[in-house]
């Protein structure tokens, strides 16, 4: 029984080391051909979605003129985990520990980029009230330029905001409104700027984003502006929340498992599967057995003198019955 005992915890923590190993959101697949609201289609890898890939969802507030309604609407973005590791890695980590929740876009260049992720741009008190360091701020921490063959700035790509040194690269990021290849490595002189996901659905609201009124463009009509530089909002363009939501499951595999030969379990949980469980109920079985013996040989039955006496009588009568030598009286 102390073995059973044992066991029962030892097998209990290695499922869930197992499922501890990955978070929840890796688990769930998400279908990309409900994914309709798309930007303008390239011929480019980033085209296509990936099994695997990390999707985050963007809740977003924006009024996209002075006199429109305030409108909420969600933004999906799909992350190129396979080509560029370490910045989506950072990508992940910030959403997870939920850092652009509630931090608005301070710089929108319409029929260009619209540029969030500064921690520090968050409206204190009244919009546009906010701290001095929006637009420079971030974590502190940095991350290297990370290029890809398959990624560019085509419609709806999102990319990391950098100072003059390549790898300065921290929590900011923009997304191209259009494509913007201007700004990829082999069109500059500078190293470019990297491109590590696209907008998979709600590219709606990114082209509403583009045309509210900002410092540059006041009216916050469709109009070009190439000398736009600051183009700070004049009405809050708000991210709600971020978070991640899932991963892209183009083929349905993770979504319709076709066997237990797919599942990712280790050699170890497939041994304690095999040869744990049936062990454990032996062992239960051999226990429950040795405490029963246990308490018939501890404590026997013992009768009282009246029961004693009707046994004896009881037996006496079954010697007569099998007895052929008893005499057998007529009592006529």
């Amino acid at each position: 029984m102390v073995l059973v005992l044992l066991l029962l915890p030892l097998t209990s923590s290695m499922f869930v080391a197992a499922d501890d190993e990955e978070p929840m959101w890796r688990s769930v697949g998400l279908d990309p051909a409900e994914w309709t609201d798309r930007p303008a289609t390239e011929d480019s890898p980033m085209m296509s979605s990936y099994t695997g890939n990390a999707v985050i969802s963007m809740n977003v507030s924006y009024q996209s003129g002075w006199t429109a309604d305030r409108v909420e609407g969600t933004v999906i973005i799909e992350l190129f985990e396979q080509w560029a590791p370490i910045t989506t890695d950072n990508m992940i980590a910030h959403v997870e520990s939920a850092l652009y929740d509630g931090v608005f876009f301070h710089r929108v260049i319409n029929d260009f980029v619209t540029q969030s992720g500064d921690p520090t741009c968050k409206t204190i008190g009244v919009y546009p009230t906010t701290s001095p360091s929006c637009g420079s701020g971030g974590t502190g921490e940095t991350i290297p330029l990370e290029h890809n063959e398959n990624l560019s700035h085509v419609d709806g790509a999102i990319g990391m905001a950098r100072s003059a040194d390549p790898d300065s690269a921290d929590s900011q990021w923009y997304i191209a409104e259009t494509e913007a290849h201007g700004l990829d490595p082999e069109n500059r002189d500078d190293e470019g700027y990297a491109t590590f996901g696209i907008v998979r659905h709600g590219m709606t609201h990114i082209r509403a984003i583009a045309d509210v009124p900002t410092s540059d463009e006041p009216t916050g009509t469709d109009l070009d502006n190439p000398l736009a530089s600051g183009g700070r909002p004049l009405i809050e363009v708000r991210i709600v929340s971020m978070e991640m939501i899932g991963v892209a499951d183009p083929d349905g595999t993770i979504r319709n498992p076709v066997s237990m030969a797919q599942s990712d379990n280790t050699w170890l949980q497939d041994a304690v599967l095999i040869v744990g469980v049936p062990l454990l109920v032996v062992l239960i079985g051999v226990g429950i057995t040795y405490a029963v013996y246990s308490q018939q040989t501890n404590n026997p039955l013992v009768r009282n003198d009246e029961e004693s006496t009707v046994l004896q009588a009881e037996m006496v009568m079954v010697a007569e019955l099998v007895d052929p030598s008893t005499e057998v009286k007529d009592e006529g």
